[in-house]
């Protein structure tokens, strides 16, 4: 990789009905916070609104790092449950998008980094299954205050684990925002982080902790903490060495 060039974070985008002047269309959306994360952590940020499935080898051959965004849930259908009167409409464009990126990212051990959503796909794709309601499941909304308003919890973060790398063990204060959550863990993941309720709030891939295989996903909303940084930073440093053995092996 030149040593001048950042490295280049896939982000993925809703597909939302959007009004700009006369213009009433679909069209690709994303808060500014999530890629705003990512140039202030060093690298450059390429939008990944929903496409065909077939697009995505072109999209991974040039990105060096993902992040799976937030956004409406994951359809139930994909993990064999039936769908919760709560849960959101269906978005099967971009349940397919991201499952092809995610897949194709793997394939290729380019770094992931799931936010909350981002988390619950992850967890769908590895053959996890999701609470559709927490409220239902414990009892409490601490999750989603509603209203565009993030609620604050604490999560404990384990020892021996990459989060722990990136924010230290024990328990850190994070910003809330979903009603559904991992129910049964997908096979090869780890939980790294809980609330005091056993909620999962992390979890990473189950093994060594080195760059080459990177899978970093949490429920909640780091892009919302303007002075913190520091899991945008692990993925960017992560792409960075991905790109950097990538460039190597085609010199070679």
């Amino acid at each position: 990789m030149d040593a001048d060039r950042l490295p280049i974070i896939g982000v993925t985008t809703y597909l939302e009905q959007a009004k700009q002047g006369v213009w009433d269309v679909r069209a690709a959306f994303l808060p500014q916070q999530y890629f705003g994360a990512v140039t202030a952590s060093g690298g450059a940020a390429v939008l990944l609104p929903p496409q065909p499935e077939a697009a995505a080898a072109a999209v991974l051959g040039g990105i060096d790092g993902l992040i799976l965004t937030g956004g409406a849930d994951v359809q139930p259908e994909l993990y064999g449950a039936e769908r919760h009167p709560l849960t959101d409409p269906a978005r099967a464009d971009r349940d397919a998008w991201e499952l092809a990126l995610l897949r194709g990212a793997r394939e290729r051990s380019i770094p992931v980094f799931g936010i909350c959503r981002g988390l619950q796909v992850i967890n769908v794709a590895f053959g996890g299954t999701l609470h559709q309601h927490l409220p239902d499941a414990l009892g409490t909304e601490r999750y989603r205050l509603g209203g565009g308003v993030f609620a604050a919890n604490t999560v404990a973060v384990g020892s021996d684990s990459r989060l722990a790398g990136l924010l230290g063990a024990g328990d850190t204060v994070v910003q809330s925002y979903h009603h559904q959550g991992v129910d049964r863990l997908g096979d090869g993941l780890v939980v790294t982080a809980r609330t005091d309720d056993g909620l999962v709030q992390a979890f990473e891939l189950d093994g060594d902790h080195d760059l080459d295989d990177y899978l970093v996903a949490v429920q909640w909303h780091p892009e919302q903490d303007a002075a913190d940084r520091r899991l945008f930073a692990g993925l960017v440093e992560a792409a960075a060495a991905f790109a950097r053995r990538r460039n190597a092996t085609v010199m070679a």
